[in-house]
């Protein structure tokens, strides 16, 4: 009733846990970008079907995916190679997909994120994700947090599946989050050239947390003072501390990558104004 698909890149460390959880798929699609470890051999061992693909971004990799991969069924689990489903989980995925109506195109569950083997519970920022879809019925778009637009119903299942951001150790979160927000400083920048208009009323009322999330974004972005407004908001709003140590020291890391996503735009900001003629 469920195919699933991973998207991977160098994910050889990651990539067996996930295969192992999805136990009981008969349909598992690997999708990767060009790794140069032992992904893709790992993925084929696991009988899984793998297809490679050169990265053009996150949302145009998404949305390549569900249109290239041969899925055996309409529903289509997304997970990324650092994602679990606990044990028992798939089942009662395909019990809800069994008992769906025909309205919903897509269902929406809650994510663990752990650090230094604690999930943080009050300190992650978004806990909501569309995780199960049907393939046809769902485009993603935004290169960095991409956002899902789903052309129907979402129903949420009370259900968690887990994430691990720091498998690969806190090196690697860090230079991967150097990455993602000189892409975000980049997109913020071409939001601004195209006068794109964020809307208070969806940051606040909208039901979709991810649709919710990106128009805060855009608001945020254009406040003062981003960098310690998030730690704050963080460490006393959500409640961060209440995850002991590892969620104040992740407060701490996220405060640190918003202070690169500003740093990256200044930048572009003084490269752009220097290159106007005068």
């Amino acid at each position: 009733m469920i195919s699933a698909l991973i998207l991977t890149r160098d994910e050889a460390t990651d990539l067996p846990g996930c295969l192992e959880s999805l136990t009981g798929c008969t349909d598992i699609h690997v999708f990767d970008s060009e790794s140069l470890d032992d992904t893709c051999r790992i993925a084929r061992m696991a009988g899984a079907k793998v297809i490679v693909h050169p990265f053009k971004g996150y949302a145009a990799q998404r949305n390549a995916a569900l249109q290239a991969c041969p899925f055996l069924f309409d529903w289509v689990l997304v997970l990324d190679a650092d994602e679990r489903l606990p044990d028992g989980l798939f089942p009662l995925l395909e019990d809800a997909v069994n008992r769906a109506s025909t309205e919903t195109v897509a269902f929406r569950m809650r994510r663990r994120d752990f650090f230094d083997g604690r999930w943080l519970k009050h300190a992650q920022l978004t806990p909501s994700y569309v995780r199960l879809l049907k393939k046809d019925k769902a485009k993603y778009h935004r290169e960095i947090n991409e956002v899902l637009e789903v052309s129907g119903a979402v129903a949420d299942l009370p259900y968690f599946f887990d994430h691990y951001p720091f498998s690969k150790g806190l090196a690697f979160w860090l230079r991967r989050h150097i990455s993602y927000a000189e892409r975000e400083a980049e997109q913020w920048q071409a939001q601004q050239v195209g006068q794109i208009r964020f809307s208070m009323r969806a940051a606040l009322f909208s039901s979709d947390p991810q649709h919710r999330r990106y128009h805060q974004k855009g608001l945020y972005y254009r406040m003062p003072f981003r960098p310690a407004l998030k730690w704050c908001y963080m460490m006393f709003i959500r409640g961060a501390f209440l995850d002991g140590r590892p969620g104040i020291r992740y407060a701490c890391l996220q405060a640190m990558y918003e202070s690169w996503i500003v740093q990256f735009a200044r930048n572009a900001k003084q490269f752009t104004n220097q290159s106007k003629p005068n």
